[in-house]
């Protein structure tokens, strides 16, 4: 049907050429080590939806609030509450943090509240962090308190029994500490 005349192909060397092996699997012929283990990414970005980026140019006055991720390299002013929050080494925010996985390499004065909290070496946070889960690297500036434990959801109000009356306790013993004159 097609008539074409082929090239000579070349001949082929007999000794194949050596692959050298990936960085984490042993060469060919070599004992196989146990893989070191390999740490997950904290919490991966929500599929179907972008990182929001607030640049480091800019400047927000209120509260950002939504359910997706955001990168902070600008200044905000206010509240933040979203899924995922990283503050970039540029980013400031002047407010209240809250999200599920919060990074910080930038500076907060505020209140921190997260799943996961973490904060790397060039971070600085004033104010109290409440995680679940909190890193702190050597070098982050961190002044306030740390509440550890899961977030619980609110209780519907369910109709409390009267409260039964308590036995009367002993009064508190005072000790006067003057010394004697």
């Amino acid at each position: 049907m097609f008539n074409k005349t082929k090239a000579p192909t070349p001949e082929r060397s007999t000794t194949p050429t050596p692959i050298p092996p990936l960085p984490d699997l042993p060469a060919p012929g070599q004992t196989s080590r146990a893989p070191a283990p390999v740490a997950p990414s904290p919490t991966p970005m929500t599929p179907g939806r972008g990182l929001s980026t607030l640049s480091a140019d800019l400047q927000f006055d209120g509260d950002v609030s939504g359910q997706g991720d955001l990168q902070v390299d600008g200044a905000v002013k206010g509240d933040v509450r979203v899924g995922r929050l990283i503050v970039g080494e540029t980013g400031a925010i002047e407010g209240g943090v809250s999200a599920d996985y919060v990074e910080v390499r930038g500076r907060v004065v505020g209140a921190v509240s997260g799943k996961q909290v973490k904060l790397v070496s060039t971070a600085y946070v004033d104010g109290d962090i409440t995680a679940e889960q909190l890193s702190i690297d050597i070098g982050a500036y961190f002044q306030g308190r740390v509440l550890q434990g899961r977030r619980e959801a609110p209780k519907a109000a369910a109709p409390q029994p009267a409260p039964t009356p308590a036995p009367a306790e002993p009064a508190p013993t005072v000790i006067d500490m003057k010394p004697a004159s």
